[in-house]
């Protein structure tokens, strides 16, 4: 969900005479105020808007009886939903209108000249093989649909060594050993359901079973059937899945003790990079990936298995929804295989249609209450309340005062004589005054032009106060013509209200009848929906006094510009609170969201709720759940360090932190129950909610909230952004709570929102893109069933825009053709368990011979950032300039990601691998993560030919060029394409072909400046004109409110883009070419470029894609052309064969390009740095080296300490680095060589690119020992190199 939209604050002390445009200005760079907006707008506008998005109208609109609060919610909430949105008309008549952003694509034309030794090595080439015809046709865009592609993949049998189940046979299982379990075994409400349970999956092939949380559903049915074939003697083989990595591994370990068993006999499990099971295994517990790649070796592979059960399936992952497809056509074939579907909280109906009237069993939970608190609960028991809540209700008593003075007000006006029949006289009108308050209608009007209450001067008030007085009391009309005077030349807001009553001129002027000055009013902005302090509009006060006139007149203008109060327009919307609600409740939970945004976790309510808990109760584990890491990390720093109530009590407390990418080990310590006198608490994601049960919580806090990445098909942008959990999750949430005894949950929310909540979670196939869900699908589906059919299939089918999008993007990246068919690339990607662009990266990397470095950037970019932020401001600056260094100077984040993990493979095998990761704000899991990943994404590459055992084409060969950053940047390019950004150097800003202006997301060390410690105040624009090429990649687009960032750039040279972006197959007329070239052509006359001595109708015209036109010389033209031809000849033979032998003409393309991408980085200015083609050294799960084992290998001292001091903080981080390059000794033992974690027979033996002698930063991958760095290592391993071979 978005963040609330509030207010601008305008600051005191402003001119009167400030303009529209600068107020706007102002408004927009100041902070958001703190004032709120009521609930049922908040969800109502949510409501309306995501509907919008997801809709087909191309625009709405909001009524005008929104506040300005509210419609500055709503521009704040469009800014995040990528949709923009416009206030027009003034006063009564103003309202607001949203509409999706018209993408269009304008071209980038650049213009690049080729170097003299990159004309000489494409010459070179040419001459000697020189492009055929055949390669020429093969190149061409297909007529007509192939079949020898289809015909392959169908006789081809997949075989993936990772990311499929092991093979077996159904067998009787053996008698269950009795263990210290069965005692508690017996208590599950789950075994009183057994037989029926058993004899239900024997009669139907689909079982729906519907078990509250703690029922036992989850490890115990496995166990029910395995139990039922050993008593009748029949074989059976049983596949459970589970939507997380760890939940399969703790189930399958309480499974198998619960049977006196050890892990991997009859229990096993099988997870991405680990696996325990035998050949005696008959249940496996694995991932829903796991089981999906198994389906993809063909619906044959399931011929041996008895029974699939589908654990946890109302969390709605893409693969178990895609896994519900296939599973539902397998089942109509193989008729031994029995389907099982289990979940705490699944939408039975959804799935009774899908799979078609399936017998559902009911589970109830454990007997243990747990009571429930919502937000107004909470602050009613708690006392709970901040300085804005104090605010807010000392402003609500001076509305108290001001309705009893406005009662006065009234009776005085009861006791005058309401029919008037003088005519007044009508202040002229300055329409031109009056346009120069309009803001343009991008923000909220009387905000942006008129000025607060607060920053006017006391005679202004006085005399408002005292002109709004006559009016009423005395009917004096020259008090009006003082009155707009002030509000024209004071820059007084026409909704000023009177200090006393809280009323405003329209509402007076209504009451009295005074229809000319009411019209007035309307024209110059003056809200008809302004309450006064009894609550009272204007049309309500003509109602009051009989002005029946003036009532028709406001009642046709809120009919002509509004759809209604939004009470009414929302009520079919929003789903009221329960009647029940005391008006003490109501008054707090108004108090707190006005003085709150509920869209973020209150941290503080939660210290409060927490401390409350721990004085109150002795025993009993806390969990909290929270949205995500960052919050988490905040929470525990204020537990332990920063809240002396807690932290002077350490002793007292443990606190444990669940998230998906912990380890095993720590896992299983927030399942130990703490010594006496020790409470537990938990800080927690979603993981807690259902794959990992602690027993002993008795407390559950629930904040409400969930980060979700959801792909916007709109804008092609991800977007990771805080939402409301679904009902379902919040119950349970709440069934966390007293597992072992009566329980509390309390959850951070109001009734209100609960009942507005989603039932259930949205699903992943709704949500993500699903590039590699179409990959699967033209594997899994039958011939000729195009991929929108087939997805339309899934229990909730993802919007066609979705399917269309992913679809487009895998023709864009050539993994299928027209037709939707795969093409040779896109069915090698189908095997690689990695995202196809990233999948796409490393077969480039393969044929362009720097397959490590490569495989190394994939793997890291399809985990999350390995770099951990800090919260604390002191370590900020310190984590940005280890980004930094790590990224050495080559304005790269792939850099830094990819020397950063061979620092830590090296920092591992050193034996400082924790100390190092904390110097460094590295997160070791994921750097484990992506070690494992490597070791998986090679393995099936040695699979498929690509990489070999030995001679041409072994790790040796495909490393050749690994110490290359031009080349290994070729590869990212080809992976990344169609994320491309243009520098746009006369404005200073980055284009995109969908958006006309991007940022660097902030983690970005290519948003940093690059010479100076403190950024700039333009630091963007800085940062963008220091770049050295007009060209950048970059991974991933996300949207924070209206900006848009993109995280993980490299610069890259014009040549590479034009070598190794747009489709392989080019049409004919890609290349115009001037009457000069190759005897005519279309000539272009739009160019911009300025070159010496050339018209553009000189240059030649390159395109690539509908974005993407260079515009060169005619024979550099010719000459790009002809060596892209060349390449994607040569990928496209090693994709139709990957272990056939490489021919010269293959080995002489891949220099000549090596030659061409070194020239032209070289030429731009690039470094090359050094090391980077290390290969990992594989440490194994035996190897543990000591913690002290550095110090022993080697007696020399680091001889220079990088001081990374924070720009605000007095603190200095002192981290150990290696000298510079220049002063490394020219000779290396040995064993300094193999510390550098070179595998010894795997090492590439030459570099094609020598380093550059000016590479001076210090190497991160030196340990406080040795300080080998990258170029006296690099030279040490060619020399050992050279000596081997």
């Amino acid at each position: 969900m978005s963040r609330h939209g509030r207010v601008p604050r305008r600051q005191p002390g402003g001119a009167a005479g400030d303009g529209a445009a600068a107020a706007a200005v102002r408004a927009r760079a100041e902070p958001l105020g703190a004032a709120g907006v009521d609930e049922v707008v908040a969800i109502a506008a949510q409501l309306a808007l995501e509907r919008f998005r997801s809709g087909d109208e191309a625009e709405m609109e909001f009524p005008s009886s929104f506040t300005s609060t509210e419609r500055a919610f709503v521009h704040r909430l469009c800014q995040s939903l990528g949709l923009v949105s416009k206030s027009k008309g003034k006063g009564a008549n103003r309202y607001l209108t949203v509409r999706k952003k018209d993408v269009s694509e304008a071209h980038a034309v650049m213009t690049c000249d080729l170097a003299l030794c990159t004309k000489h090595a494409v010459r070179s080439l040419i001459q000697r093989f020189p492009v055929t015809n055949k390669e020429r046709a093969e190149l061409l865009p297909r007529t007509e649909r192939g079949s020898a592609c289809a015909v392959e993949s169908e006789k081809k049998e997949v075989n993936k060594t990772s990311g499929r189940l092991n093979d077996g046979i159904p067998q009787v299982p053996g008698k269950r050993g009795e263990s210290e379990f069965d005692s508690f075994r017996q208590s599950l409400p789950v075994l009183e359901k057994q037989e029926e349970i058993v004899q239900t999956i024997k009669d139907n092939k689909i079982v729906l079973i519907i078990g509250e949380t703690g029922s036992g559903k989850t490890t115990q049915i496995p166990q029910f059937i395995l139990d039922d074939c050993y008593k009748n003697g029949t074989p059976c083989r049983v596949f459970c899945t589970q939507p997380r990595r760890l939940a399969a591994v703790a189930v399958a370990e309480r499974v198998a003790a619960e049977r006196r068993e050890k892990i991997g006999q009859t229990i096993g499990y099988q997870i991405r990079l680990e696996s325990r099971v035998s050949p005696k295994t008959l249940v496996t517990f694995c991932t829903n990936d796991m089981l999906l790649g198994t389906l993809m070796a063909g619906d044959s592979t399931l011929s041996t298995v008895t029974h699939v059960i589908v654990d946890e399936v109302h969390e709605r992952d893409r693969f178990s929804d895609f896994l519900l497809i296939k599973l539902r056509d397998v089942l109509q074939n193989q008729n031994n295989l029995k389907l099982i579907l289990s979940s705490a909280a699944l939408d039975a109906n959804l799935f009774i249609r899908y799979f078609g009237s399936c017998p559902v069993i009911h589970i109830q939970g454990r007997p243990f209450e747990v009571k429930e608190m919502f937000l107004e609960d909470i602050l009613r028991s708690t006392g709970y309340t901040n300085k804005e809540m104090v605010k807010y209700k000392e402003k609500k008593q001076q509305e108290e005062k001001q309705k009893n003075t406005l009662a006065e007000w009234c009776s005085a006006q009861d006791n005058t004589n309401k029919g008037t029949s003088r005519r007044q006289k009508s202040v002229p009108r300055t329409n031109e005054e009056y346009k120069q308050l309009d803001d343009g209608g991008d923000t909220v009007f009387n905000q942006l032009t008129e000025k607060d209450v607060n920053c006017l001067e006391p005679w202004i008030v006085k005399e408002m106060d005292s002109c709004l007085s006559d009016i009423w009391l005395h009917k004096d009309i020259d008090s009006f013509a003082q009155l707009l005077n002030l509000i024209l030349t004071e820059n007084v807001s026409v909704d000023y209200r009177h200090s006393e009553t809280g009323a405003t001129a329209l509402m007076i002027s209504s009451g009295r009848g005074f229809l000319s000055q009411v019209e007035q009013l309307i024209s110059m902005g003056a809200s008809i929906h302004c309450k006064s302090s009894n609550g009272w509009m204007a049309v309500d006060w003509a109602r009051h006094f009989g002005q029946t006139e003036v009532v028709h007149l406001l009642e046709s203008y809120s009919a002509s510009f509004g759809f209604g109060n939004m009470d009414e327009s929302s009520s079919s919307l929003v789903q009221k609170s329960a009647s029940d609600l005391s008006a003490e409740d109501r008054e707090l939970l108004t108090a707190y969201h006005h003085s709150f945004d509920d869209e973020k976790v209150d941290l503080d309510l939660i210290m409060h709720l927490l401390h409350s808990i721990c004085h109150s109760s002795d025993a009993g584990a806390i969990l909290i759940f929270l949205p995500g890491h960052d919050e988490i990390v905040s929470l525990r720093d204020r537990i332990v360090l920063d809240d002396k109530r807690f932290s002077d009590n350490a002793h007292r407390y443990q606190v444990f932190v669940l998230h998906s990418s912990m380890q095993t080990l720590d896992q299983k310590k927030v399942l130990e129950s703490p010594p006496f006198g020790i409470r537990k608490i938990i800080l927690s994601t979603n993981i807690a909610e259902t794959s990992i049960t602690v027993n002993d919580v008795v407390f559950v806090i629930d904040s409400g909230k969930v980060k979700e990445k959801s792909f916007d098909a709109l804008s092609c942008a991800t977007v990771l952004k805080m939402g409301w959990i679904s009902k379902a999750s919040a119950i349970q949430r709440k069934g966390r709570a007293g597992r072992c005894q009566p329980g509390v949950c309390f959850h951070l929310f109001s009734r209100l929102r609960f009942q507005n909540m989603l039932e259930f979670q949205s699903p992943e196939l709704l949500r993500l893109p699903l590039q590699e869900i179409c990959l699967y699908t033209k594997i899994l589906a039958p011939i000729n069933c195009p991929i929108v059919d087939f997805l339309m299939k899934a229990p909730d089918p993802p919007p066609a825009v979705t399917v269309r999008n992913a679809v487009h993007m895998l023709k864009t990246i050539d993994a299928l053709d027209p037709w939707e068919d795969l093409t040779e690339l896109g069915y090698q990607l189908t095997e690689l368990p990695v995202e196809p662009h990233l999948g796409k990266m490393v077969l480039y990397a393969v044929v362009l011979k720097c397959l490590d470095p490569v495989l190394t950037i994939a793997c890291a970019l399809a985990c999350q950032d390995p770099f951990v932020l800090p919260t604390l401001a002191s370590q900020k600056r310190a984590a940005v300039l280890c980004r930094k260094r790590f990224a050495a100077g080559t304005f790269s984040d792939h850099m830094a990601l990819l020397r950063a993990f061979q620092a830590w493979q090296k920092a591992r095998s050193d034996g400082w691998e924790r100390a190092f990761c904390e110097k460094n704000f590295l997160s070791r899991a994921t750097m484990e993560i992506i070690a494992g990943m490597r070791t998986q994404v090679l393995g099936q590459l040695r699979a498929s030919g690509f990489v070999r055992a030995r001679g041409g084409a072994d790790i040796r060969d495909v490393n050749t060029n690994s110490e290359n950053w031009a080349v290994i940047k070729g590869a990212l390019v080809a992976g990344m394409y169609p994320n491309l950004v243009h520098v746009d150097r006369d404005s200073l800003v980055l284009t995109e072909p969908k958006e006309k202006k991007v940022r660097f997301h902030p983690t970005s060390v290519l948003g940093q400046s690059h010479y100076k410690k403190i950024a700039p105040a333009n630091g963007q624009a800085a940062a963008i004109q220091a770049l050295p090429t007009d060209w950048l990649i970059y991974d991933e687009m996300t949207r924070a409110h209206k900006t848009a960032n993109i995280r993980c750039c490299s610069v890259v040279t014009p040549v590479t883009v034009a070598l190794f972006c747009g489709p392989a197959r080019l049409q004919s007329n890609a290349l115009q070419a001037s009457s000069s070239f190759q005897g005519g052509g279309v000539s272009n006359d739009s160019s911009d470029s300025e070159m010496e001595d050339r018209t553009s109708a000189d240059l030649a015209l390159l395109k690539l894609d509908e974005w993407l036109h260079l515009k060169l010389d005619p024979e550099a033209a010719g000459m790009l052309l002809q060596l892209r031809q060349k390449w994607h000849s040569l990928f496209l033979r090693r994709m139709r064969a990957p272990s056939k032998l490489w021919s010269q003409v293959d080995e002489t393309t891949v220099r000549a390009i090596t030659a061409v991408l070194s020239a032209e980085e070289q030429s731009a200015g690039l470094q090359q740095p050094s090391g980077i083609g290390q290969r990992p050294r594989p440490v194994t799960c035996e190897e543990l080296p000591l913690a002290s084992t550095w110090k022993s290998t080697s007696s020399r001292k680091s001889s220079t300490e990088t001081e990374l001091s924070d720009s605000s903080h007095a603190e200095k981080v002192s981290v150990k680095s290696s000298s510079p390059a220049l002063h490394q000794p020219k000779k290396y033992k040995e064993k300094d060589i193999l510390l550098s974690g070179q595998s010894s027979d795997d090492r590439s033996a030459q570099s094609s690119v020598k380093p550059a002698e000016s590479s001076s930063y210090s190497s991160p991958c030196a340990t406080p020992s040795s300080p080998v760095s990258g170029k006296g290592l690099t030279a040490g391993l060619l020399a050992k190199g050279a000596k081997r071979s």
